[in-house]
């Protein structure tokens, strides 16, 4: 970081997560997250300097489509796409762009306009950007009839149970979790508790090691985040209690294919990188985080992340969900939010959605959901293809 000034959080918006075919369109998403974040900060628009518009499915300049609802003043604004990291990779390249010191206000903004069902390939006409993730399940996994990212968890989740003896009663407790978190989010798409049977008991996607309550839903919504520098927070009379204290992103290396494992090709080796980024630049280690929003597209997922950011130990995270340590009362609240699973993931909006849970955590704002006496935030977000993007927020 070539300025060690703090970048801080000035403003959070977020709004309610819905079903495809239930949401506003993109720009109205993303356009009223921006004014909820503006609002919340009590900034006008025309303050920002840079922004970043976080999508998936959609043309380029969407971003100029949605921000150009709230106003039109001549900024650069960059379009991004890092499939399911978009949103925390445009919160990245905003809290860049103040920590360098180009600017000292910049917006991230993510929004999705999803369609039912599983997600596939658009473009079909060209190699696909999965090539060698493909391959490399056909070889270790098969059931090519399961579509793309089932596939991969699929193949991921079975590796760690023959691995390490996980049952698939673990996986669906971290579904069960997910479930009784979202109740208290008004954002959340699914609010309905589910037990840990009737996720058993919901339809398989591959017997015996996923049903189809442990993947998260398609969703569509919106989130945004204003980013300011301490020189402009002082300026402009902005008293942020929340700080990003350090953040990394990092991309796949030879290993991710190489290793031949599905533990190590659905992100848990690029997460475990970015997270020891984080802890180095911090100074701190996992133990002294207090509540994390993690990438918990499947339970497996979430699973397998408990070990990748040092959450627990390699093979302890059925005694780490055993034990209650991922919820209220245990060592740490993991998606207080309700995670991907129950909360829902727009693409674009996820990790954007993940700063607005923790900036409110660190806040004490977060109602029924507070967890108490949280100091330390951690936020994983990952998009395969591949990006993982692990931010700490702390209080400023």
């Amino acid at each position: 970081m070539a300025n060690s000034s703090k970048v801080l959080v000035a403003g959070v918006g977020m709004i309610p997560f819905s079903k495809p075919g239930q949401s506003p369109a993109y720009h109205e998403m993303g356009s009223q997250a921006v004014r909820l974040a503006l609002a919340d900060a009590g900034l006008e628009y025309g303050v920002i300097e840079q922004a970043y518009a976080g999508y998936v499915f959609g043309d380029s300049t969407s971003g100029q489509r949605a921000l150009y609802e709230v106003g039109m003043t001549g900024i650069p604004i960059v379009n991004v796409n890092n499939n399911c990291s978009t949103g925390s990779t445009a919160l990245f390249l905003a809290r860049q762009a103040i920590q360098s010191g180009a600017v000292q206000c910049a917006l991230a903004v993510g929004f999705e306009q999803m369609r039912p069902g599983a997600i596939s390939a658009f473009w079909t006409d060209r190699p696909s950007v999965f090539g060698r993730f493909d391959a490399l399940t056909d070889e270790l996994v098969g059931e090519p009839a399961i579509p793309l990212a089932l596939r991969y968890f699929v193949g991921a989740g079975r590796e760690h149970m023959q691995r390490y003896g996980t049952p698939l009663a673990t996986f669906a407790k971290v579904k069960a979790k997910a479930s009784r978190h979202a109740m208290n989010n008004p954002m959340a798409l699914l609010r309905k508790e589910v037990t840990e049977d009737e996720v058993l008991q919901s339809a398989p996607i591959s017997p015996g090691i996923m049903t189809r309550l442990m993947a998260c839903p398609p969703t569509c919504g919106g989130a945004a985040a204003v980013l300011v520098s301490e020189e402009f927070a002082r300026k402009h009379g902005i008293a942020s209690k929340v700080a990003i204290l350090a953040q990394s992103m990092t991309s796949d290396r030879s290993g991710t294919f190489s290793n031949r494992s599905m533990i190590s090709m659905v992100g848990t080796a690029i997460a475990r990188e970015a997270a020891q980024h984080v802890y180095e630049q911090a100074g701190i280690g996992p133990e002294d985080i207090d509540v994390c929003e993690l990438h918990d597209c499947f339970a497996q997922n979430e699973v397998l992340s408990y070990e990748a950011l040092g959450l627990c130990p390699e093979g302890g995270a059925e005694k780490f969900v055993d034990d209650g340590n991922n919820t209220y009362g245990g060592r740490i609240v993991v998606n207080p939010s309700g995670g991907l699973l129950s909360k829902g993931h727009p693409l674009g909006a996820t990790g954007l959605a993940q700063c607005y849970e923790l900036t409110h955590q660190l806040r004490g704002t977060a109602g029924a959901r507070q967890v108490d006496g949280a100091e330390l935030a951690l936020q994983h977000n990952l998009g395969l293809g591949s990006a993982a993007v692990v931010t700490l927020y702390g209080r400023a």
